[in-house]
């Protein structure tokens, strides 16, 4: 049996919804090929739709982006769901030789419950499938925005980690609210990103204080990123 819900790389048009997910890592993982030969094949993994979940993950993550992402990730819009009893909430995971990019996220109306971390996003997850890959070849991750998040029993509200050779832009966050359990003085962390944020609790590292011109939202509130 699988350890989490992953439906083929290189999706298109795919809707998850309406169910209760525990699982031993990841609960839904979404992916699009792996260094080289993610690169090779080009096709992204696009238009994902999840809603109405409840998602549960003892050692990784509710919703997990990466780290197999060297075709891209884009238009994937993840709301209404509960995410709880996680290591994290929401993972964005890349690294170097990956190419690729995670691009036009929104995470929207959801709320987080007894998580180490609510929203993580890393260009480390330093795997690869062999010798063949190329360092040089580097992710793009933008256009990512976190709105309407309630969080209660959270010991880090967030942890970005960009590369310096490629950092992460446009990581936007709105309207949220996190409940931290462990050392309030440190709720962020943050290197080699940027973005904005307004109605934040806690306050989010100085890094994403910027203008909120370039943050990735819908057309309008009820638009279908997925086509059923």
């Amino acid at each position: 049996m699988q350890p989490y819900v992953h439906f083929s790389d290189s999706s298109e048009h795919v809707c998850i919804e309406n169910s209760n997910i525990s699982m031993g890592y990841d609960a839904i993982v979404l992916k699009s090929g792996w260094d080289e030969y993610g690169i090779s094949y080009g096709k992204p993994t696009s238009n994902v739709h999840i809603r109405r979940v409840r998602l549960q993950s003892a050692a990784g993550a509710g919703v997990a982006l990466g780290s197999e992402m060297s075709g891209g990730i884009s238009d994937v819009l993840v709301e209404l769901s509960s995410l709880h009893d996680s290591l994290f909430g929401i993972e964005l995971k890349t690294a170097r030789g990956r190419g690729g990019f995670i691009k036009d996220i929104l995470i929207s109306n959801v709320v987080m419950d007894n998580l180490q971390v609510g929203i993580k996003a890393t260009g480390y997850s330093d795997t690869h499938p062999d010798e063949k890959y190329d360092p040089s070849s580097l992710p793009t991750v933008s256009g990512i925005t976190f709105e309407d998040i309630i969080g209660t029993n959270i010991s880090i509200a967030g942890n970005f980690t960009g590369l310096s050779e490629s950092p992460f832009t446009s990581i936007c966050l709105s309207n949220i609210s996190i409940s931290i359990s462990s050392d309030p003085s440190t709720p962020w962390l943050c290197s080699n990103i940027s973005g904005s944020s307004k109605n934040v609790s806690p306050e989010p590292c100085p890094e994403l204080q910027g203008s909120f011109s370039s943050c990735f939202a819908l057309p309008n509130p009820y638009t279908e990123v997925a086509v059923l």
